[in-house]
């Protein structure tokens, strides 16, 4: 009989090596090499039922593209509007961040919809599944559950008739002829392609939960995220009810779009508006804080940014962030002692994103200025100001997105003023009952006009308005 032939691949960086190491020669990582099948003997696995010849794509058949609810608008808006038959969906997180109580709350609403959905347990027993549902107050009568970690059986199963199947999680899974312990990149590579192979070809949803590596990637070969056609993360705080669901790869829907949650006792409950959840416990009269409206996917959110700034013990000042760029915070630091004179050499600069949201758009660099400003002079900002803007390394400040959605939703939040790019600010709509501070350069935060920072007869800073 024929012999599968098989390398060695880290499962750390993924390099590939004829025989097992100890240590990786490319990251230096022990004990993490894996097998994986590089020739494979034929007839293993279903194959999609295609017609292999060359079609017009106008001819192609589109078949059935209706998507299906999750029963979670927040879940549904992220993937686009629902689940595409035969989509493969990777979601990743932290353990014990809810990506199993999310699946298991998706199961829920699939069954009162009628829909039969599989859950493959390879981490729990389906007495401990049990006990979970019930706690969160879910409907088991219609919750299918197999607890299986040979691959061949779970693949017998799904052959069944079932609409929905969810694996979690697919480090779990094992294929006797492979060789090599659960969750090793070949297993993890073999069991993912395979699964997805019979999805597609029966137009069946897959779900995909995948662990995460210490440095916050997915665990397993990087074409694991090539395979499937959606990955979300599922990230959030432990010791905070925040739950933040974001893609960052999707075939059928925008990419990088947003959904909030917030984890109770009877599981997760959906955000129907996060700005005033991020906004709640803004300190009132704080300096160093600042609002600024970010485009999250299709959804604008009012965010919190929070700066301190202190004088520093050590010879080299620090600047630490948490949820917005290091990079972008020294460049940004560094415009300011270049093209104001403000001294921060010598400060240590710390910054952050209120709500454990991750800021991924330049949009925020004029609120990290303002914040940094407003804390180094200990000089609070108007309440009802919201600030948006990019600033180039000249100082300048340039134009962002999708600027009129963000002023709306600064206005339904209550805001009264705006400052941004002056050019882009002159050509919103006019029906918005706000101020509007058009800036051009960072100098004229310190200046007459807005004046938010000139000083006063005692040579104190003090916002004027």
């Amino acid at each position: 009989m024929a012999k599968n032939k098989i390398r060695y691949l880290c499962r750390e960086c993924g390099y590939k090596s004829p025989v097992s190491l100890g240590r990786c020669p490319n990251c230096d990582a022990w004990d993490s090499f894996g097998e994986e099948i590089t020739e494979k003997v034929a007839g293993r696995g279903p194959r999609l039922a295609t017609e292999n010849r060359v079609r017009r794509l106008s001819e192609v058949p589109k078949g059935d593209t209706e998507r299906i609810s999750t029963s979670l608008s927040e879940l549904d808006r992220v993937l686009g509007g629902g689940l595409v038959p035969g989509a493969v969906i990777l979601l990743s997180g932290e353990p014990g961040v809810g990506k199993s109580t999310l699946l298991l709350q998706v199961a829920d609403g699939a069954a009162k919809q009628g829909k039969k959905l599989l859950y493959v347990t390879g981490e729990e027993s389906p007495a401990q599944v049990c006990l979970r549902a019930e706690r969160l107050g879910l409907e088991t009568k219609g919750i299918h559950v197999l607890s299986e970690t040979e691959l061949p059986a779970v693949l017998e199963e799904a052959k069944n008739d079932w609409d929905i199947l969810v694996v979690d999680s697919v480090q779990t899974l094992r294929l006797p002829e492979l060789g090599g312990a659960a969750g090793s990149p070949g297993q993890i590579r073999e069991s993912a392609a395979m699964l997805a192979t019979l999805a597609k070809d029966k137009g069946m949803p897959l779900f995909l939960v995948g662990h995460i590596t210490k440095e916050g990637n997915i665990a397993g070969p990087k074409l694991l995220e090539h395979l499937v056609d959606t990955v979300l993360y599922f990230e959030g705080e432990k010791d905070r009810p925040v739950r933040i669901l974001r893609s960052f790869k999707n075939r059928f829907g925008p990419v990088n779009e947003l959904g909030v949650f917030e984890m109770t006792g009877e599981g997760l409950g959906e955000v129907r508006n996060p700005s005033a959840l991020f906004l709640a416990e803004r300190p009132h009269g704080a300096a160093g804080s600042v609002v600024t409206p970010v485009i999250e996917g299709r959804r604008p959110l009012l965010l919190e940014i929070q700066a301190l700034v202190s004088p520093s013990p050590l010879p080299m000042p620090r600047r630490q962030t948490l949820g917005a760029d290091p990079s972008r915070v020294s460049m940004l630091a560094a415009v300011l002692e270049k093209k104001v004179r403000l001294k921060l050499f010598d400060r240590d600069i710390f910054v952050n994103v209120a709500g454990g949201v991750k800021i991924q758009e330049p949009s925020a660099d004029l609120a990290i200025v303002f914040a940094i400003a407003s804390s180094c002079f200990e000089c609070p900002l108007p309440q009802d100001l919201a600030v948006t803007g990019e600033v180039g390394l000249a100082g300048e400040i340039r134009r962002v997105g999708r600027l009129e959605d963000r002023l709306r939703e600064a206005s339904r939040m209550g805001f009264k003023q705006v400052c941004g790019p002056a050019a882009e600010l002159g050509e919103c709509a006019s029906g918005l009952k706000m101020r509007k501070h058009g800036m051009e350069h960072v100098k004229e935060i310190f200046g007459p006009n807005p004046g938010f920072f000139r000083k006063t007869e005692g040579g104190k800073r003090d916002p004027s308005r």
